[in-house]
């Protein structure tokens, strides 16, 4: 990576953490958000959680195909499970890296 390119990534992270922070101050209070966009921000936390797995899914299985992939594709299984049953954020997050673990730790 250039020196260029590294200051440029810097400099995004920089300015997209500063907009985030500062938007709290900018933007009005949440009772005088229209209601489309209230509701559209309730489906931010999971859009970004699916890409995160989509993306982290993916990867092994371009690399290893799905029998090497198969740990991740079942914990991922698991934690969808869960999550569909709960309801619950948190039990999906953290049955789904607990079955991951145990089953990187049981094939190595």
């Amino acid at each position: 990576m250039s020196p260029g390119t590294f200051w440029l990534a810097v400099a995004g992270g920089m300015l997209v953490t500063f907009g985030t922070r500062v938007s709290f101050f900018i933007l009005p209070h949440q009772d005088r958000l229209p209601p489309l966009f209230r509701r559209g921000l309730r489906f931010v936390p999971p859009a970004v959680l699916g890409a995160l797995l989509a993306s982290m899914l993916a990867d092994p299985i371009a690399e290893l195909g799905l029998v090497g992939a198969w740990p991740r594709l079942a914990a991922a299984g698991l934690a969808a499970a869960a999550g569909w049953r709960t309801k619950n954020t948190w039990v999906t997050i953290g049955l789904g890296m607990a079955a991951l673990w145990l089953l990187q730790a049981l094939t190595g």
